[in-house]
This record gives structure tokens, sequence and C-alpha cells, in this order.
């Protein structure tokens, strides 16, 4: 199903220039906030994190 939003998703972008622009205008200011960079990782790293101090405690 991924996969599929995912290819549509794309395929929308390719058919509409504009519409990438937009998005990758938008994709780039996000990102060039440090603090968004630090959430988003926060948000990645999440499980593997918790799992790590799960093993320290045992």
């Amino acid at each position: 199903m991924k996969h599929l939003l995912l290819g549509a998703l794309l395929g929308l972008l390719a058919a509409y220039p504009p519409l990438l622009s937009l998005v990758l205008t938008a994709v780039a200011a996000i990102a060039s906030q440090p603090p968004v960079i630090a959430v988003a990782a926060g948000i990645l790293l999440w499980p593997r994190i918790t799992r790590r101090i799960k093993r320290w405690a045992r």
C-alpha cells in the first residue's frame, strides 16, 4: 500500500512541475531549521533509543 501511495505521489509531482518546485521549496525551508532536524531525528531514532535503554536496565 505504501508503495502505491508513494508512486502516486511521485507521479503527481512529475506531472505537475510547479507543484514539484513548491514542494521542494517547502522541504528546503523546513529542513534548514535546526530544531526541525532535531525533532525529526528524535522521532526516527526513538525506538532504537528505548530498546537500548531497556537493555541497560536488565
